[in-house]
């Protein structure tokens, strides 16, 4: 069973932290048109939909995978690197602790959950302009009791790890060699980005099928190329708030 926790599109969403990318306007409408597409597919892949309502004065609200990282038995609430999105995690934390053992990142630490990728026993933390150090350090104290390695990893030019890193089957991984060493990453094999879309290292694993934005095509056309599954989703409205397909949920087992 996949829980898949979501929030919808704040009406303030044009007042978004951005980082890397230039400010565009961004139609409410067809944000949350696309949100909600987004939220289909993810049915479609068997998850319930947990939706928790708008946060009207939170504009990255819809942004939940920042505010918790859930391994195993244990969801841990983040303290997310943009001290406008600190507010988020508070109902994201009431929802998760119906579900799991809670555990908090603390200050000076700061962590945003698309910093953090698992791959099996391994969990890798970008450190990034929204992860520091003692966040990653902090994830490694309470991930190690549950058999957990945690590796920190140098992130550059982009938003987050899961920005520049992601997983497309067990042991593949979709990366930008530009914005993150791929030597950090032992043991695994490797599919970079199409040149032409530096941005295109978003991709979300559902069992055996990989869900991508719609406007990376050459990228897709890369995975494919490996025999890789893939469904593409149309979040090109989102894409200009810095979101991935990652970003807008949190998905949960049993």
């Amino acid at each position: 069973m996949l829980t898949a926790i979501t929030r919808e599109v704040s009406s303030s969403i044009n007042r978004c932290e951005l980082t890397h990318s230039p400010r565009e306007p961004i139609s409410l409408d067809l944000a949350r048109q696309q949100h909600r597409a987004y939220e289909d597919t993810l049915a479609r892949f068997g998850c319930e939909i947990v939706r928790l309502p708008e946060e009207p004065d939170l504009p990255d609200a819809v942004f939940v995978e920042d505010t918790a990282v859930v391994l195993g038995d244990l969801a841990i609430i983040t303290r997310p690197g943009a001290e406008s999105r600190r507010a988020e995690t508070e109902s994201v934390a009431e929802v998760l602790r119906t579900y799991r053992e809670l555990a908090y990142i603390e200050e000076p630490g700061t962590l945003d959950g698309g910093d953090v990728l698992h791959v099996g026993a391994r969990v890798y933390v970008g450190l990034s302009e929204r992860t520091n150090r003692a966040g990653a350090e902090q994830l490694r104290r309470l991930l190690l009791p549950k058999g957990y390695a945690v590796t920190p990893v140098e992130v550059q030019d982009c938003l987050h790890l899961k920005s520049s890193a992601a997983l497309v089957t067990a042991c593949i991984l979709l990366v930008n060699p530009d914005c993150v060493d791929v030597d950090a990453f032992s043991g695994l094999s490797f599919i970079t980005v199409d040149p032409a879309e530096p941005r295109a290292a978003t991709a979300l694993r559902i069992g055996g099928d990989v869900i991508c934005p719609a406007h990376n095509p050459r990228t897709v056309e890369k995975l494919l190329e490996h025999r890789i599954r893939v469904t593409t989703v149309d979040v090109s409205e989102l894409a200009k708030a810095e979101a991935g397909v990652t970003c807008m949920s949190i998905i949960l087992t049993g």
